[in-house]
């Protein structure tokens, strides 16, 4: 698959860069996807929640009236979660939400997206740039001659590259990340996929193992 190269001005360079078709051109596997984006978020949970229990709450240890004759249930302490102050029966506890995957089917579910976002036309192919000086003024010239200024976009650098990273946090519906920081979720979660040229042999290299 042939894409054009463009500029930071949006204008075409005349050239074209051929995009791999063992990673934009195979068939997406959406259970992969689905995984691979299920693993991301539970990843991103702290699952730190707690609500006490019964055995934590402060409060008295008597028996709160007799066993029988009352006419109502048994009752034995007051802090059982079905009086007013009581502990929380079944509350949540802290835990780990992640959950492992193995390579091969993480690497299937970033092949997939990337042949979603080829198909759907929503790939740019840029040429590499780089700014004098963190400056979001520098970044969002290239978002609008672009025409992406009012939609979600990542774009994915070669190499770290500390001005255009700086120059891009004031904007939150765009993310700049290196080709080894792609993950299926940011692609996914961007309208617009936007790939300098010298990235597309990181990820190509990374994806065709």
């Amino acid at each position: 698959m042939k894409v054009a190269v463009l500029d930071i001005n949006g204008k075409d360079t005349g050239r074209q860069v051929d995009l791999s078709k063992d990673v934009f051109a195979i068939e997406p596997n959406n259970h992969a996807v689905y995984l691979d984006v299920k693993q991301y978020l539970a990843n991103q949970r702290q699952g730190t929640h707690k609500a006490k229990e019964r055995a934590e709450i402060a409060g008295s240890t008597r028996k709160i009236k007799k066993q029988k004759g009352t006419g109502t249930a048994r009752a034995g302490s007051i802090k059982s979660g079905v009086f007013k102050g009581g502990g929380r029966m079944f509350g949540p506890r802290p835990r780990n939400y992640s959950f492992k995957l193995n390579k091969n089917l993480k690497r299937l579910a970033r092949k997939s997206v990337l042949t979603m976002k080829a198909n759907d036309k929503d790939i740019v192919v840029l040429e590499d740039f780089n700014f004098d000086a963190p400056k979001t003024k520098n970044f969002t010239a290239v978002l609008k001659a672009l025409d992406i200024q009012d939609k979600k976009s990542l774009f994915v650098l070669g190499a770290s590259n500390n001005n255009v990273y700086l120059s891009s946090r004031n904007f939150k519906g765009s993310e700049v990340v290196t080709n080894s920081e792609l993950s299926t979720y940011k692609i996914l979660n961007a309208n617009k996929l936007v790939l300098l040229e010298s990235s597309l042999e990181g990820i190509e290299s990374n994806l065709s193992k």
